[in-house]
């Protein structure tokens, strides 16, 4: 009678200044960590451990108790301790019985087991309320004050009122509970901290693979055939030049990628006439990595604007321009300035700097700091229209640039196009799309498949 009954108290809302007291099973770096951090924000702490002399390691304010006695103390008990000894709480299950168990471990590789630990503690301890949490934030980020990315903690289990407990601890700490659901969210909040920048892959694979190819390309006609037919040795391109030339076409590409998803996401749902039914897997995972193919192109373009500012300290530059300059004064004339040239010139420096900063603009939206603070219209807007005016803007500055090679004869060694006529194959027919699209005849009926509009309501799902 005791037992629930003082349990059922402890699990009862807290109406007083007071915080309740809260069980550590386990002395290791995270459970010290997060009992000093407790301790800060005015929580009771009780470490439960198998030897209870008190350690210079433990925070001096946390008392050490048996595993049994500490239990007692407290209605929520976090388990920082690994899988293979959770053996040891089942004596205790009568102990913790009513108890919110805190499971906050994490395995050496993702669905290491058939459950979650979790789920594991539960089966184990079935009298008691598992909620997961915690297993996101390390021992590190707690003490030096938890860093931003840190912030936030994925609460997932059962029991409503358990949970809830246990998210007012998270915001305690100053730190962003996010409920994930029941305890069935446990394995992949568990394999969250193992997974290796999930979302960056994709784009980070691509991006290396398009890098490659255009490298070598630029290798083969920059270098390769020039000292092939022409006997000129320009292998030093390889350190500047052709890195010049790959980084401008890599970020005109990856941007013109950020929006040719909905390109097909708006061909698709109006070939359908509705809403309603999935995307294509991989349309929907190129979708969800739009963000980071965008923060990509903002690299490659950052790279190339650094390499333009470079680029009159180079030898070459310099012995071109002496070398200019000294036919000029042994054949006794003057070049005029040529208008036509400089009005080309002046164009494409300003095309470009224009779209580099819209292309910084749409980065610094993107980041979550910044992107919390405005509306879903501003955001649409900026990313929206404002990153198709960048794409044309940059399409325009290789337009500009290279344009002159597409009636070149000599631009086609070995018969392959210049490296900048193939980097605007993607934007332009994401833009000549996109201009057919905003079409009235287009558009209205586009926008009513996505107000909820179907032309064959029988296939809605």
């Amino acid at each position: 009678m005791n037992k629930n009954s003082s349990n059922i108290m402890a699990l009862a809302p807290n109406t007083s200044n007071k915080r309740e007291t809260v069980c550590i099973f386990g002395t290791g770096d995270f459970g010290r960590a997060l009992g000093h951090k407790m301790i800060q924000s005015g929580y009771p702490v009780v470490y439960g451990s198998r030897s209870t002399q008190i350690s210079n390691l433990i925070p001096k304010d946390a008392e050490v108790l048996s595993h049994a006695e500490a239990a007692q103390k407290a209605a929520i008990i976090i388990i920082a301790i690994q899988r293979q000894h959770y053996n040891f709480l089942t004596p205790l299950a009568e102990i913790l019985h009513g108890k919110v168990l805190v499971d906050i471990s994490n395995n050496l590789k993702l669905n290491q087991y058939p459950e979650s630990n979790a789920e594991y503690l539960a089966q184990l301890l079935p009298g008691s309320k598992v909620v997961k949490a915690f297993n996101t934030v390390s021992a590190w980020a707690l003490q030096s004050g938890t860093l931003d990315a840190s912030r936030q903690v994925f609460v997932c289990g059962d029991d409503v009122e358990a949970k809830q407990m246990v998210m007012n601890i998270v915001r305690a700490l100053g730190l962003t509970p996010v409920d994930k659901g029941s305890l069935l969210a446990a394995q992949e909040i568990e394999n969250y901290p193992l997974q290796l920048f999930p979302m960056w892959k994709f784009p980070m694979f691509l991006s290396l693979g398009l890098t490659a190819f255009f490298f070598f390309y630029c290798l083969a006609l920059d270098v390769i055939y020039t000292y092939i037919y022409e006997n000129n040795n320009f292998s030093f391109f390889i350190a500047f030049t052709i890195p010049n030339r790959v980084c401008p076409v890599m970020a005109l590409i990856l941007l013109a990628l950020v929006y040719l998803p909905g390109i097909f996401a708006a061909i698709i749902q109006l070939y359908r006439g509705t809403k309603y039914r999935r995307f294509p897997n991989w349309l929907d995972k190129w979708m969800l990595c739009r963000k980071q193919l965008g923060l990509i192109g903002l690299a490659f373009a950052s790279l190339h604007a650094v390499f333009t500012l470079a680029s009159p300290l180079r030898a070459f530059v310099s012995w071109r321009t002496g070398k200019g300059i000294i036919a000029q004064a042994l054949n006794n004339k003057t070049e005029p300035l040529n208008t036509t040239t400089a009005w080309i010139s002046d164009s494409y420096l300003a095309l470009g700097i224009l779209g580099f900063f819209l292309f910084v603009l749409l980065g610094i939206t993107s980041l979550p700091s910044v992107s919390n603070n405005v509306n879903w219209r501003e955001f649409r807007f900026v990313q929206s229209k404002l990153g198709y005016l960048a794409l044309i803007l940059c399409t325009a500055h290789t337009l500009v640039y290279g344009g002159k090679w597409f009636l070149s004869p000599s631009a086609y060694k070995w018969y392959l196009p210049n490296i900048y006529m193939l980097s605007l194959v993607v934007p332009c027919a994401v833009l000549v799309v996109k201009f057919v699209l905003i079409f009235p005849c287009v558009d209205k009926p586009l926008t009513r498949i996505r107000q909820g509009w179907e032309r064959n309501p029988k296939y809605s799902e």
